[in-house]
């Protein structure tokens, strides 16, 4: 069976959320929003994937600004931050064939209504604490899905640089000198420059060289 362009399956209550690089997004039952949303491509190049991230990080941007939460930033690659706090994830797991990507299982976790959260987690909270109101589920994700087809449009019209240019202008600590820590645990200051053609994370180091990172190659302090 084939399922439909834009299928959501949406859970309230998850036991084994995952994010970046293995790490476990956990979720108090029935106060957050754990989606995924199912994406099909005609013609989307493999060497154009940083394209759909873009989109999709944009649309929620979009979504929580017109919420008025404050202080929106996306952080490399694809959290959303308010004030530093994280509110959302993001994981993209993209089928391919040949030198296109097939479709897109779209993993998105967004911390809503849930007010308490573990010792464990760092600068992590919700839209109820930020905002200091309910947030009504089922029209916030309504919301988030009508964004995320409008994005995929422009996408699929080949806009990249519209969205290139939603996703680099909220870019977290974009040229600002920031502390990093590589996976040799070396840690230095840089500036974010921006994103390259393949996803990797630009930083000028402090001498004037341009160095790019991968997921799993570098850290923020």
């Amino acid at each position: 069976m084939t399922l439909e362009n834009f299928t959501v399956i949406v859970t309230d209550m998850q036991l084994k959320g995952k994010g970046q690089q293995d790490s476990v997004w956990l979720s108090e039952p029935y106060k957050n929003l754990t989606f995924s949303v199912l994406i099909y491509f005609s013609d989307l190049l493999l060497r154009n994937a940083n394209f759909l991230n873009f989109a999709i990080s944009a649309a929620i941007f979009d979504v929580l600004e017109k919420e008025n939460i404050p202080n929106l930033k996306i952080k490399w690659p694809n959290d959303i931050l308010s004030a530093n706090q994280k509110i959302c994830g993001v994981l993209l797991e993209n089928n391919f064939k040949g030198v296109k990507i097939r479709s897109s299982v779209v993993g998105i976790g967004l911390n809503v209504n849930q007010t308490g959260f573990s010792k464990k987690l760092n600068k992590v909270s919700s839209l109820k604490l930020i905002a200091n109101k309910e947030f009504n589920l089922d029209l916030l994700l309504h919301k988030l899905i009508k964004k995320i087809q409008e994005n995929i449009t422009l996408l699929n019209a080949k806009r990249f640089k519209l969205l290139e240019n939603k996703y680099m202008n909220n870019l977290y600590k974009k040229n600002t000198a920031t502390m990093f820590k590589d996976s040799n645990n070396v840690v230095f200051m840089g500036i974010i420059v921006g994103v390259s053609h393949s996803g990797k994370l630009q930083i000028e180091l402090e001498n004037g060289m341009i160095k790019e990172y991968g997921i799993k190659e570098i850290a923020f302090l």
